[in-house]
């Protein structure tokens, strides 16, 4: 049981309300009754009955006189041992040193919501209430719809940087970093980033794109940037790099998918010394011709890896660049790892002839479609007869080129590895896609319906606090084996279910701890709480 305190905005007056937390097992979540049982003085604290009902109820019941040291408004019941884990994470990995640093007089606040954020589930952040009279936190306090608003537009972007910067030096010196981009569709026609573009999701709605940087080994994230929608992946790298070094960390190692390719991103990593795995696209020159090669050997039993069911072999090329204030031509070496896959050969091939059936349905047909006239030009021969009959003859020469590169695909990189280790380092980028399906799912971050730019601006921070537990948690429970047995939902549930009392002038007491709940923190490496 807890007793809330609650303000009539109208009346000026403070309620007091009973608060009884119990479990809903259907919806699986935490819900709370309330019985108003006074108001609260405004200059002794005390809580006054309301009406003669409680008056009388009162007298009967000396428990419900005037508060004395076992009182309703010294005694609070909570749950405990999800918020407890979260706490523990944060002194962990820094989070909350690093927000206490950047943020002294609101990182309580932001850590209350990012921690409401995590534990329920896709809720809309005017729930808070509901959920922070039931749960210890680290604020302790509710936070209004215009609180949350208020704190949102407080996060400035130089604190945030700070914040940056520090999370930055935390991670693995020697790690690559994952870069990617997402979109999330917007609902507002005022904010400025909000544009239309390339929709990743398919929403018919403008939107603004996020950046995110994630360390490939401890696969927590350290950085973000807020883009306008309608800005390509190739464009971004630049100021990436700008950014992370204006905050200080120069040492980079990126792994990033073939939206980022292009010469001149190459160009300038190469140029830099920055070390970097990209995918690239077969039909480079460069690489059909180093393809050519060993197009007949890669298949050979000694190229074959068995863990991820391909071939694959590295070569070494010269890249070659042209520099910008130079009309000198400059080779550098660059590794070209390739691979080929027979399944996705074997598709490949079989949806490049459906396509064929299809465009030979149209021009037999007489509906031909103007978007696919360059087709019919190129993998067909069409001739009119003198009745006016179509006859169609398949131009075997440019299928069998099309089809030649089918099952192969092509990483890049300027440091020395093995191909299974680029494609190891490069396939752990899913760990980026995985926390954009947290950020739109789970954090509630599909369709924002912030209406200011520092409004949205505050709340992706608070998103990302919240992201770097969710990443943490999730790494930690792969690791050690907790997958097997719990969702990150059914882990923080089970944990979610401890208790705590707290009474004015006592120690904290917890509830029961069963078994299995000792055995989560043991396993996440974290101590069992106890009563203080």
């Amino acid at each position: 049981m807890a007793v809330v305190r609650q303000a009539d905005k109208r009346s000026g007056i403070t309620y007091a309300y009973e608060s009884i937390s119990y479990w809903h097992k259907e919806k699986r979540q935490s819900r709370s009754k309330r019985t108003l049982i006074g108001r609260v003085d405004p200059i002794t604290g005390e809580i006054l009955p309301t009406n003669g009902r409680m008056k009388k109820k009162s007298a009967q019941d000396p428990s419900l006189s005037a508060p004395s040291s076992m009182s309703v408004t010294q005694y609070a019941r909570r749950f405990y041992g999800a918020t407890y884990l979260l706490d523990q994470i944060g002194d962990k990995i820094g989070i909350t040193d690093d927000l206490r640093q950047c943020f002294p007089d609101t990182y309580k606040q932001i850590l209350s919501i990012a921690y409401y954020l995590i534990l329920e589930d896709k809720n809309p952040l005017y729930r808070f209430e509901r959920w922070s009279d039931t749960h210890k936190h680290p604020y302790e306090h509710n936070i209004s719809s215009q609180r949350s608003s208020e704190l949102f537009m407080s996060i400035k972007d130089g604190s945030v940087q700070k914040f940056f910067q520090l999370q930055g030096k935390r991670r693995l010196e020697n790690e690559y970093w994952v870069y990617d981009t997402t979109s999330f569709s917007s609902y507002s026609e005022t904010l400025k980033h909000v544009q239309y573009g390339h929709n990743k999701e398919g929403d018919d709605l403008p939107q603004f794109n996020l950046a995110l940087v994630f360390g490939e080994s401890s696969n927590l994230p350290f950085y973000y940037r807020k883009l306008s929608g309608n800005i390509p992946d190739t464009k971004t790298l630049k100021v990436l790099r700008a950014d992370l070094d204006a905050i200080g960390l120069r040492k980079l190692k990126f792994v990033m998918d073939r939206g980022f390719f292009s010469i001149d991103n190459i160009n300038d990593l190469i140029d830099e010394g920055i070390k970097f795995i990209i995918g690239a696209k077969v039909s480079l020159n460069l690489i059909k011709t180093e393809l050519d090669k060993v197009y007949d050997s890669i298949q050979n039993f000694e190229h074959y890896n068995g863990d991820y069911q391909l071939y694959a072999t590295t070569v070494v090329g010269n890249w070659e660049n042209v520099q910008a204030k130079s009309a000198l031509t400059k080779k550098r070496k660059i590794y070209i790892h390739l691979y080929y896959n027979i399944d996705k050969m074997a598709e490949d091939r079989k949806n490049f002839d459906r396509k064929l059936i299809q465009l030979k349905h149209e021009i037999l047909s007489g509906k031909r479609i103007q978007a696919n006239e360059n087709l019919y030009k190129k993998y067909f021969i069409i001739k009119k007869t003198a009745s006016g009959k179509t006859q169609i003859k398949i131009n075997e020469e440019a299928v069998k080129k099309a089809k030649r590169y089918y099952g192969f695909f092509v990483l890049l990189s300027n440091e020395k590895m093995s191909a299974i280790k680029a494609l190891e380092l490069y396939r752990n980028k899913d760990v980026v896609e995985k926390a954009f399906g947290n950020l739109k799912e789970r954090l509630n971050m599909r369709r924002t319906l912030v209406s200011s730019e520092q409004s949205l601006d505050g709340k992706l921070f608070v998103e990302f606090i919240a992201l770097i537990y969710i990443s943490y948690l999730k790494k930690q429970m792969q690791d050690k084996k907790l997958v097997k047995d719990y969702t990150i939902v059914e882990l923080l549930d089970k944990l979610d279910l401890i208790e705590c009392f707290e009474r004015q002038g006592q120690k904290l007491q917890l509830g029961e701890i069963l078994e299995k709940q000792q055995k989560i923190f043991q396993s996440l490496d974290i101590t069992t709480p106890t009563s203080l």
